[in-house]
């Protein structure tokens, strides 16, 4: 239970690395607050969550949209009463991205929307709670792309990139009030968004030898989410963490 009385923000909490976080951080004793756009997905997160006797709240949002945000942060406070730990969670390649020259503006336009500014809003309106605390730990999820060039993916390469400086500049910033900010850099991993682009191949049809410890899976995700929201984590901040299965090694 190294999560006990402890308040956690999970947006994109209703699927993929997000869901498989916010279970293992209400599993770990974290009063979990699940942030989703999809209201039936966040509603199966909560209800898996209840299920397993762990203490949480759904609250509907878009965290491209501040009054959305405030909301959602608005809500945590009134239930719980601080916020000590905020996984910035949502975004996500589409299949639209491609070559600069090719894609839309509307597309870039999509990333910076939703993946910058989403995490953007998130710590602006969490960070005064922090503050005021005295503690606390940002989690901001970036990309193997941010690190490597990938072909296919100007767009998400372009914004997982600002997420990492963002990252780096909010550490700094922020350290002085005991508020620790990193972000998680995951290889392909296997959430319901990349399965369903798989058509009918199997998990173990996307490995390849660049998977040295082989295909990820949003659940190992996640206990890199809970080393980061924990004290075991108490000096790291401002860090780039890597989870790729020694992709961006070879």
């Amino acid at each position: 239970m190294r999560m006990k009385d402890k308040v956690a923000i999970v947006t994109g909490g209703g699927g993929g690395i997000g869901r498989a976080s916010a279970e293992l951080l209400a599993a770990e004793g974290a009063k979990v607050v699940i942030a989703e756009y999809n209201r039936e997905t966040g509603q199966a997160a909560l209800d898996a969550i209840l299920a397993a006797g762990g203490d949480a709240i759904f609250v509907p949002t878009d965290v491209s949209d501040e009054e959305q945000i405030k909301h959602l942060v608005d809500t945590a406070i009134a239930t719980y009463g601080k916020i000590d730990v905020l996984l910035n969670n949502v975004g996500g390649s589409t299949l639209n991205d491609g070559r600069i020259h090719e894609i839309s503006n509307d597309e870039f336009w999509l990333k910076m929307r939703v993946d910058v500014f989403g995490t953007w809003l998130g710590c602006r309106h969490v960070l005064p709670h922090m503050m005021a605390a005295g503690s606390g730990s940002v989690i901001n999820m970036t990309s193997v792309n941010a690190i490597i060039g990938v072909k296919g993916r100007n767009a998400y390469a372009a914004a997982k990139g600002a997420i990492a400086s963002l990252t780096r500049a909010l550490a700094v910033e922020y350290g002085q009030y005991g508020i620790r900010v990193n972000c998680i850099a995951p290889g392909r991993t296997l959430s319901e968004r990349v399965m369903a682009r798989q058509g009918n191949r199997k998990p173990t049809d996307l490995q390849d030898s660049s998977h040295l410890l082989g295909v990820i899976t949003p659940a190992e995700l996640a206990r890199t989410v809970l080393y980061l929201a924990t004290e075991d984590s108490c000096k790291t901040t401002g860090q780039t963490i890597v989870v790729d299965s020694g992709l961006t090694v070879q």
